[in-house]
């Protein structure tokens, strides 16, 4: 700033005044300013102005960057909050970096709420953050009155999952579990709830995870048994991707062999070579909600809770089972 009141022959305050646009410059001295700003390369500090600021109008966001729906929600959380006027500090959790000490690194940013995306930090820590900061989870249930929550009602789309598999004909249907992230209980819980309606016995649910290998090993697992499923539904899109890759290595066709769900409706799912079957969370209704309850809690409303309704996006990895694995399953 030193320099561009040096060159423009202001001082250093007539310059913050017009970088500011707070009055007290004439016009002519305003364009006159940046344009010497402009000449020398000058880039404002924006986030050293917010400091100055009464409002921020800045919202912290802290994700996984391992998991491509976190991805997709954070592209829509921009937009939302570029729509109400607000701008987005990011920070990331890595496999060499864990919750806390993201959340911890936007503590020193003035951000007027945060948004955790897929939280893993118990209820209790949770409901501690809140009291210190108005902050949204998102894409988690949360039992607690004092935390407010945007998420798709998982028990409801797993329901869309399986029910979408019986209509097919199918009745050897596998879950492969989030192995305890967040959804897996709502998600499992569904799961058993309409598979109870085929009398088959117990649900299949076999541990696995977020990832392709998680995916990959609980296919394998499954495929090893005396009765393997015509259909798997997967905890996520990544992991089902995973479980395709392992029934190729197999030599098993999708949908001809063995149909498969995913869950989320992320980039990867609508890519022409997956074209994956899967529930949709709705990663910009879910953005645009959570976006909402961030200002109403940084302008003094009480903790809400907002529950969205999931819809089955069919592409081509689910089928009717073949006739001799439909055989086969009724024997």
């Amino acid at each position: 700033m030193a320099d561009v009141a040096r060159a423009a022959g202001v001082s250093t305050a007539l310059v913050s005044i017009v970088f500011r646009d707070a009055p007290g410059a004439s016009a002519a001295t305003r364009a006159r300013i940046k344009d010497v700003a402009d000449s020398l390369g000058y880039v404002r500090d924006r986030r050293a102005s917010k400091l100055r600021q009464a409002s921020s109008r800045l919202l912290g966001v802290v994700f996984e960057l391992q998991q491509p729906f976190h991805g997709d929600l954070v592209e829509h959380v921009y937009a939302a909050a570029a729509e109400r006027g607000f701008d987005v500090m990011i920070s990331a959790v890595a496999p060499s970096r864990d919750e806390t000490s993201a959340l911890s690194s936007l503590r020193h940013e003035r951000c007027e709420a945060t948004i955790l995306i897929g939280s893993r930090l118990d209820d209790e820590e949770l409901e501690l953050i809140s009291a210190r900061t108005p902050t949204v989870v998102v894409a988690r249930r949360v039992d607690s009155p004092g935390v407010t929550t945007v998420r798709a009602d998982d028990t409801a789309g797993m329901i869309l999952a399986v029910d979408h598999l019986i209509e097919l004909g199918h009745c050897r249907i596998a879950f492969v579990d989030g192995d305890g992230a967040p959804g897996s209980d709502d998600r499992s819980t569904g799961f058993r709830r309409s598979m109870s309606r085929l009398d088959q016995g117990p649900a299949t649910i076999v541990r696995g995870g977020l990832s392709e290998d998680d995916g990959a090993r609980a296919l394998d697992s499954l495929m090893s048994r005396a009765d393997p499923p015509t259909a798997v539904i997967a905890f996520n899109d990544r992991c089902a991707t995973g479980v395709l890759s392992a029934l190729v290595a197999r030599g098993l066709t999708v949908p001809g062999d063995v149909s498969v769900i995913g869950y989320d409706d992320s980039r990867v799912a609508g890519l022409s070579h997956v074209a994956l079957t899967t529930v949709s969370q709705d990663a910009r209704r879910l953005a645009g909600a959570a976006v909402d309850a961030a200002l109403a809690l940084a302008a003094g409303d009480q903790a809400s809770n907002t529950v969205l309704t999931p819809t089955l996006v069919s592409r081509s990895t689910t089928a009717p089972p073949s006739r001799l694995r439909r055989d086969d399953a009724a024997g």
